[in-house]
C-alpha cells in the first residue's frame, strides 16, 4: 500500500515538473524538466490505483512547490527593480520634488534611451514595486521610460495619506517628467488612478491617461471589506497568473505581496469621496484638448460596487477606450498579461513619435 502511494506521488511529481518546464515556469521547476518523463513513467509502470493518485495530488503539489522553492530560493523577481543596470534598462532611485516634499520613486530608462515616459501610481496599501517588474519589462521593451512612485502614506513616503496633499504625489512627478521627456503618460491603479485623474483635472501634465479598476466611489463596512478580501484571494487562483513564476520562486512571488501598509490622516473611503474621480473625469472631458484615455476593469472584481465599471464607461463614452478583462479580479487586473500588453501597446501608440 505504501509503495502504491509513493509511485502515485512519483507520477504527480513527474507530470508537474514536466508541465512547469514546458511552460517556462522556472520558479515552479526543481530540475528544469530533466528526468520528469522518466519519473512519471516509472510511477505509472507500477500501476498506482485511482485512490492513491487522488490522495497524493495535493501532497504532490505541495512537494513540487517546496522543491522548487528550495531550488530557486534566491530567484526574486523584485531584483529587476533594484537600482543599477539591468538587461535592456537601468534603474535609478530618485526623490522627485513636489509641493509638499519629495516623492520617492524609481526612474527606469531603456538602455537605448527614451523620448516618452509613463508615471505609474499604485493602488491602496501597495507601493511602487508592488508586482511591477512585468509592467516595467512591458514599457521599457516598447521604448518607454517608467517612473514608479510611492503615494503619500505608502512605501517610503515620509508623509501620511492626506487630502489634498496626496494629489502632489502624482502632480509633482508628472511635472518632473515633463522637464525630461517630450511626452508624458500617466497610469493609475484603483486609488492611484483616482489620485492621477484628479491631478490631471488640476492641470498636471499628461499626454495619455490610463486607469485600471478605478472606482467612482468606494465605501465598505468592515464585514464587507473582509468578505472582499476573501473573494479576491480566492480569485487569484487562476492559470493566467502563473506567468509570475517565470521570474520568481513561490516564496518570493508570495513575499512580493508584503508592503509597509498605510499611514493616514484621512481614511481610504473618505479619500475616494474627496478625490471625486467622476467629477475629475467630467472636468477633463469638458476641455477643448484632453488626453486620450484608456480604461481597464476586471470582470470578476470583488472590491468595486456593482455597476461601477459600467458607470465609468458611460461617463467617458465617446472619449475613453474601455476594456474588460473578464476573468480578472480587482487585485489581479494589474498583473494580468492581457492588461499589461494592452496597456503597453496603447501607451506606445499614443506617446512614441
Amino acid at each position: 500500500m505504501r509503495s502504491s502511494y509513493l509511485n502515485a506521488l512519483g507520477v504527480w511529481l513527474g507530470l508537474l515538473e514536466g508541465l512547469a518546464a514546458m511552460a517556462g515556469l522556472r520558479g515552479l521547476s526543481w530540475s528544469g524538466g530533466a528526468g520528469a518523463p522518466l519519473l512519471a513513467l516509472a510511477g505509472l509502470a507500477r500501476r498506482p490505483g485511482p485512490r492513491a493518485l487522488a490522495l497524493t495530488l495535493l501532497p504532490g503539489l505541495a512537494l513540487q512547490v517546496g522543491l522548487a522553492t528550495l531550488r530557486w530560493r534566491r530567484l526574486d523577481p523584485k531584483q529587476a527593480l533594484l537600482p543599477g543596470p539591468h538587461p535592456g534598462y537601468g534603474v535609478t532611485r530618485v526623490d522627485v520634488p513636489a509641493a509638499h516634499g519629495p516623492v520617492p520613486a524609481l526612474h527606469i530608462v531603456p538602455s537605448r534611451g527614451a523620448t516618452a515616459a509613463v508615471c505609474v501610481a499604485h493602488g491602496s496599501g501597495c507601493d511602487k514595486t508592488f508586482y511591477a517588474w512585468r509592467l516595467v519589462e512591458e514599457l521599457t521593451g516598447r521604448g518607454l521610460a517608467a517612473l514608479l512612485i510611492d503615494l503619500d502614506g505608502h512605501g517610503e513616503s515620509p508623509r501620511p495619506q492626506a487630502f489634498p496633499e496626496i494629489i502632489e504625489s502624482v502632480a509633482g512627478p508628472a511635472r518632473w517628467l515633463r522637464e525630461r521627456y517630450a511626452r508624458v503618460g500617466l497610469l493609475g491603479m484603483s486609488l492611484g488612478g483616482a489620485v492621477t485623474v484628479r491631478a490631471v483635472a488640476d492641470d498636471a501634465p499628461c499626454d495619455a491617461l490610463a486607469l485600471w479598476a478605478v472606482p467612482p466611489r468606494l465605501r465598505m463596512s468592515m464585514a464587507e471589506y473582509r468578505r472582499a478580501q476573501i473573494i479576491e484571494a480566492l480569485r487569484l487562483a487562476r492559470p493566467q497568473l502563473l506567468h509570475l513564476f517565470r521570474d520568481g520562486s513561490p516564496y518570493h512571488v508570495a513575499r512580493a505581496w508584503q508592503t509597509s501598509g498605510i499611514r493616514a490622516r484621512i481614511g481610504t473611503w473618505d479619500l475616494f469621496d474627496a478625490l471625486d474621480a467622476p467629477g475629475s473625469l467630467r472636468r477633463i472631458a469638458a476641455r477643448a484638448e484632453r488626453p486620450p484615455l484608456l480604461l481597464i476593469y476586471a470582470g470578476r472584481d470583488g472590491v468595486l460596487p456593482a455597476g461601477a465599471a459600467e458607470e465609468m464607461r458611460a461617463l467617458t463614452a465617446g472619449w475613453g477606450e474601455f476594456h474588460l478583462v473578464r476573468g480578472a479580479s480587482h487585485v489581479s487586473v494589474a498583473i494580468e498579461l492581457e492588461t499589461l500588453r494592452r496597456t503597453g501597446a496603447w501607451f506606445a501608440s499614443r506617446l512614441k513619435d
